[in-house]
């Protein structure tokens, strides 16, 4: 476990006195924030809450900069370019994911909500809208059954339990950040979402399913043919499980689970979106229809292993993803490598490590002619939230077209696939660069 980093803020003549915050309600909020896993096990987290906290309970007058938190909590340079290492920014995005976890779960009951509203690095302590009292129906279950009766649990059933609490994580999130689709952005739709998002046409944004996890339990590969069969995933299910989790195995099948990642994708598709975001339509991979492919412009998230609607347009991508057995070690396979190229691109073991992932955006024509397709790819979650920052950075989406050839005078969009590497510290990444491209013939 790493040791948290100590920081303090500029000394000024309006610093609060240490007993003055310690008795602060937000503050011990911050601090019951500050002992869950997350942030004990990563001193970036924990120095960067610590840090903004203070800033906005103390009701510093100075403006809170990018410049400034890099200098204070990453030890960057005074003169670094914040436009150049967007350290600061992608662990924003990091700890926001952090605490919409934590107050999904364990802060639940938590009578203060602490929010980073996108844009700023000034914290919102808010009253929480409907505090949620009543105990979950499986806690109910699990606490009222005599020690005795609870059925044993295996090594397997421990870590599906795990899988199972962070996909509940994650469909909580899903509600919060859907529930909600109006758009804080006013300009013009960005490119490449030009190409997907148009004035008076519908726009599916297809996220992944959480409940292919359960192909863990057998294991077995699907197929889109597969999925779209009906209750597919009692397939996926043995009949051998213990009764407790048997129950939390038919709640994932039932529910609509996606990762935070995703969620953020989504979100960002929808604030670009601007005007245009009331023609997006947000759904699981689970309830799109077949049908529904032959007209409108689609956005999706995921890879065929976790989306599987994107299988549908991997014969015409160069760089595809692959899977060494289910679990295993994933990674991109490149079909025809040019001068400088690897054949293959491997990424983290897991979610949650530190080093390179992978991922690919790609702009195809659908199925059926009448619209496009965009489709978001990352190996692992760091992979996604790469892509998330590419298309929300003005700087970044410039690179991009120009990496493809793409010039501002043309009037449509080539067809392209991009691959992208991210360098991950502790699961968030904190640089992307694009490495390979293709033009898609059409």
């Amino acid at each position: 476990m790493l040791a948290p980093e100590t920081t303090s803020l500029t000394p000024s003549s309006d610093a609060m006195p240490a007993s003055e915050l310690q008795a602060d309600p937000r503050w011990q909020l911050v601090e019951r924030v500050l002992r869950t896993g997350p942030f004990q096990k990563s001193a970036h987290l924990h120095t960067l809450l610590t840090y903004l906290a203070k800033h906005t309970i103390q009701e510093k007058t100075a403006p809170l900069t990018e410049r400034q938190i890099g200098v204070a909590v990453f030890g960057k340079p005074s003169d670094y370019s914040p436009a150049e290492d967007s350290a600061v920014r992608v662990h924003v995005r990091h700890l926001r994911l952090r605490l919409h976890e934590f107050f999904a779960c364990e802060g639940r009951n938590e009578r203060i909500h602490l929010e980073i509203p996108k844009g700023s690095y000034v914290l919102e302590f808010l009253p929480a809208a409907e505090p949620q009292l009543q105990p979950s129906p499986v806690a109910t279950q699990e606490n009222s059954r005599p020690d005795k009766a609870k059925a044993r649990i295996t090594m397997r059933d421990a870590l599906l339990w795990l899988a199972i609490g962070a996909a509940a994580v994650c469909g909580l999130s899903w509600y919060r950040a859907t529930r909600n689709v109006a758009s804080q952005a006013q300009g013009q739709v960005p490119w490449p979402l030009t190409a997907v998002i148009k004035p008076g046409e519908q726009t599916h944004v297809v996220v992944s399913d959480g409940s292919l996890m359960l192909r863990f339990l057998s294991p077995k590969e699907i197929s889109l043919a597969e999925y779209l069969k009906p209750n597919y995933q009692q397939s996926l299910i043995p009949t051998n499980l213990s009764p407790n989790v048997s129950h939390l195995v038919n709640y994932i099948a039932n529910s609509r689970l996606t990762s935070l990642a995703d969620i953020e994708a989504a979100s960002t598709v929808t604030q670009l979106a601007g005007p245009e975001a009331g023609q997006l339509v947000i759904s699981s991979a689970r309830d799109l229809n077949q049908n529904e492919l032959d007209q409108g412009n689609f956005v999706f998230v995921g890879s065929p292993i976790s989306n599987p609607w994107v299988s549908l347009f991997t014969d015409q991508l160069n760089f595809q993803v692959e899977e060494k057995g289910v679990g295993g070690k994933m990674f991109f396979v490149n079909r025809k490598p040019l001068p400088g190229e690897q054949k293959t691109y491997s990424g983290l073991a897991h979610t949650g490590y530190t080093g390179e992932d992978y991922a690919t955006i790609s702009l195809l024509p659908s199925s059926s002619g009448e619209g496009n397709v965009l489709i978001l790819q990352g190996l692992r979650d760091v992979g996604t939230e790469a892509l998330d920052e590419l298309l929300s950075d003005a700087t970044k989406r410039a690179k991009l077209r120009q990496a493809i050839g793409f010039h501002s005078g043309s009037m449509h969009s080539p067809y392209f696939e991009a691959l992208i590497r991210a360098r991950a510290l502790a699961g968030a990444p904190v640089s992307i660069k694009i490495i390979a491209t293709r033009r898609i013939q059409h």
